[in-house]
């Protein structure tokens, strides 16, 4: 199930409902990030159209058109983002099985070739960030790591060929 909506007659952006797993902070993050857009942005923008349109005929006037143009682009990240709030299911971290590598596990894990270790975080997409070791749960990584406990080999498709990380320790 899914909508379609058109902007400005030119863009059409297809949303698939799917649920989205977040974490308390990731879940108010979306919160804040809506809020800042309905409250600062929306108004901005109604103002720099109100002040184009004042600025006489409207059929050659490229304020006003960039500024309806920014309001459409405006107004999709918004519906995106309530989208998402509608789909979005907070996980309960005192509730995640540490037997097996699930989402908001902290797996560290072993290069079987070189003997490298690492630890990553399996998070929602939109709470991935590398720098702090936080990977997507959609990643080639996060997917072979899915599922498997201590001392299993995960087995991963990178752009180099299949790499075997051994996992090493659960955590939460």
């Amino acid at each position: 199930m899914g909508f379609s909506l058109f902007i400005a007659g030119q863009h059409k952006i297809n949303n698939m409902s799917q649920l989205s797993y977040y974490t308390e902070e990731g879940l108010q993050n979306l919160k804040d990030e809506i809020h800042k857009l309905e409250t600062y942005e929306r108004p901005k923008v109604s103002q720099q159209i109100a002040d184009a349109r004042d600025k006489g005929d409207l059929s050659e006037n490229a304020e006003y058109d960039a500024a309806k143009e920014a309001q459409g682009l405006l107004e999709a990240r918004i519906a995106t983002l309530k989208e998402k709030l509608v789909n979005a299911r907070l996980v309960d971290e005192s509730q995640i099985d540490t037997s097996k590598v699930l989402i908001l596990s902290t797996a560290k894990i072993r290069n079987v070739k070189n003997g490298m270790e690492v630890s990553y975080t399996l998070v929602a997409e939109n709470e991935a960030d590398l720098k702090a070791r936080k990977i997507s749960i959609d990643s080639p990584i996060a997917k072979g790591l899915l599922g498997k406990s201590v001392g299993e080999i995960a087995e991963v498709q990178t752009p180099g060929g299949i790499v075997e990380f051994e996992v090493v320790e659960i955590t939460r």
